[in-house]
């Protein structure tokens, strides 16, 4: 199956298994409305993992009182250096918006449809190569 045939789970339990812990700390560097946060034990500055994250609260539109949508945020990115010397950041991005009044429920299942976009066999092709079919 491909994007065009995709199917995704509703209500589904997201979840890790196996691998080895990749952990985070403070680097003290300042975000604003974030954090940002790197692997300490990768020694090689240039190709230190790092995250950050950040948070645009819900803000009231003056001109018709109404609450917009927060914005949350988390970047991860794993340098490479290239046999040129040059540094290419590889980045994941991901993004989600919600109202202030939908429910936690709702903004979970947000989640769990956004882990399955990432990690479902119906979007490896489309990750791989870019394939739309």
């Amino acid at each position: 199956m491909g994007l065009k045939t995709m199917s995704l789970l509703a209500a589904t339990t997201v979840s890790s298994s196996g691998g080895s812990a990749q952990v985070f700390a403070d680097d003290g560097v300042t975000i604003q409305n974030g954090l940002h946060l790197i692997v300490p034990a990768d020694t090689d500055y240039q190709t230190r993992r790092q995250l950050t994250v950040k948070y645009r609260p819900p803000a009231v539109d003056p001109k018709t009182g109404v609450y917009g949508k927060d914005k949350k945020s988390m970047t991860y990115v794993k340098p490479l250096v290239l046999s040129t010397g040059q540094v290419i950041f590889q980045t994941v991005r991901i993004e989600r918006e919600m109202h202030p009044s939908e429910t936690a429920a709702n903004a979970a299942e947000m989640n769990k449809i956004g882990a399955q976009l990432l990690s479902d066999t119906d979007t490896d092709a489309f990750w791989a190569s870019g394939s739309m079919t």
